[in-house]
């Protein structure tokens, strides 16, 4: 530390970590000296040597590991990564830029106290003529909707934008980012051309690439499925793009998985696409997915109910439980389905239970499986909150199953991370109409907690985030019941 040299000090200050965590915090001021000294820069490559990585590393690759020295302290970690980029602004530090972006994105798929620092960071550097910074601010924005609000002119701005990312290889253009972000914004100026940019690569053999953690753009079912009230503009040429890519390659690709997911989450407002998506009843690898899409396009795929029954999925057991259930909720029918699905949690031993799920659907009828069911809720290790929500549609008295909602929400305020089981239990909570003052409380502590819902670390943090705070709103929303 008393070195003369100031990359060796910011090395002793790595070494000592190790040793004791809040060294770092006590040499911050030091470390960002060094870190921005436009004239320090060049001499990281000539002392940042390691035994087994061949060649230096270079100020922007150590910038990370520096910043990671604060991550036990979060609030400290995201005050040091404003002030690097505070100084990079005033030296015009290129390198840096690029290094703080990708430092305020990790931080941001971890905090979501970390949006507003982060918004105006990204934003100021909208404009910055370096590829890399602009296709990085531009992701920050779409990730930190509807905040980014105040920007959508700037991001308009970029929509034909063709920059790319040469230096951190993140694929897509800074114009591909601002449509996702207007999209998210919910700004009919990112409709224009989107289904035919989204599909282009894939009118040849496509396959993607990219590092988990790393920005990068979302699956396009992900960025089309929010756009339901425009499905008048968006459904007639994903059609086209997906009868091309079949014209084209002579079988279905992935454009066909895209659409089927977009119309599930679209139901009626798809009824155009029904006449392309009933023939995959016979295409073994989709016949379950298209199933699910006419039960949610309801009473006007009525007819496909014979279609369905004759799915060629029937070869396992739990084929032939979901389609008599798709058959009878988009026609009714005989009595089938109840009594293939009875029999199946009658007889199931675990440990999923996976029939009960269908069999809530049906309500009192399903009455002479209640003992079943509730032994299953008693029982079971996995699958118990949704078989606690069938035992209320079937008997109608919510108490039992509020008590296993509560528990599994309860869990959450200690170490259960199966973020899965809570959105679960929210949707159960949500179904039945009330919640528990247990719960309530319960939810208020995970709420205010400064983490991500989600185990991921790219955009579906947050995209999963925020549909686990959302539910978790509506729920608090509702009366509680003792």
């Amino acid at each position: 530390m008393r070195d003369d040299e100031p990359v060796v000090k910011v090395a002793a200050v790595f070494a000592w970590a190790s040793l004791d965590r809040d060294v770092p915090l006590r040499h911050i001021d030091l470390l960002l000296d060094v870190l921005t000294d436009p004239a320090v820069r060049p001499r990281f490559e000539q002392i940042w040597l390691l035994p087994d990585v061949e060649g230096p590393l270079t100020r922007d690759d150590v910038v990370p590991w520096v910043t990671g020295l604060f991550d036990h302290v979060p609030r400290i970690a995201l005050s040091f990564v404003i002030r690097l980029a505070e100084a990079a602004e005033r030296t015009a530090d290129t390198g840096l830029r690029r290094v703080v972006l990708d430092e305020a994105w990790r931080l941001l798929v971890l905090l979501p106290s970390a949006a507003p620092s982060v918004l105006p960071l990204a934003a100021r550097l909208l404009d910055c003529t370096d590829n890399c910074v602009r296709l990085k601010a531009t992701h920050l924005l779409a990730m930190l909707a509807p905040h980014s609000a105040p920007y959508a002119d700037r991001l308009a701005t970029l929509l034909d934008d063709p920059g790319t990312d040469d230096i951190s290889w993140i694929e897509g253009t800074v114009g591909a980012y601002a449509r996702w972000a207007l999209v998210r914004l919910g700004d009919p100026r990112a409709l224009p051309g989107l289904v035919e940019y989204l599909c282009a690569p894939y009118r040849e053999h496509y396959g993607r690439s990219y590092v988990m953690g790393d920005p990068r753009l979302p699956e396009i079912h992900e960025i089309l499925a929010p756009l339901r009230e425009h499905a008048d503009v968006v459904l007639p040429t994903l059609l086209e793009e997906v009868r091309q890519q079949y014209a084209h390659r002579g079988e279905h690709g992935p454009l066909t998985g895209d659409l089927l997911k977009i119309a599930a989450k679209w139901g009626p407002d798809a009824l155009p696409a029904l006449p392309g998506i009933l023939p995959l009843l016979d295409d073994a690898q989709y016949s379950l997915s298209v199933a699910d899409v006419l039960v949610a396009m309801g009473p006007a795929a009525a007819f496909t109910a014979p279609a369905v029954r004759d799915a060629v999925v029937l070869d396992h057991p739990a084929n032939h439980h979901k389609i008599a259930w798709a058959a009878w909720r988009i026609a009714g029918d005989d009595g089938t389905a109840l009594r293939l699905l009875g029999e199946a949690v009658e007889h199931d031993q675990g440990p999923w239970y996976g029939p009960v799920a269908l069999l809530s659907d049906f309500g009192s009828a399903a009455a002479e499986h209640a003992g079943r069911v509730r032994q299953i809720v008693e029982d079971a290790k996995h699958g118990q909150v949704e078989a606690a929500i069938a035992l209320w549609a079937i008997t109608g008295n919510p108490q039992p199953t509020l008590s296993v909602l509560e528990n599994t929400v309860l869990s959450f305020t200690e170490e259960d991370d199966r973020y899965g089981y809570l959105l679960g239990a929210l949707r159960g909570f949500i179904r039945i109409g009330a919640t528990t003052p247990a719960a309530r409380k319960a939810l208020n502590i995970i709420r205010a907690r400064d983490r991500r819902l989600s185990h991921y670390r790219d955009y579906r943090a947050i995209l999963e985030d925020q549909e686990l705070r959302s539910a978790m709103e509506a729920v608090l929303a509702l009366p509680a019941t003792d």
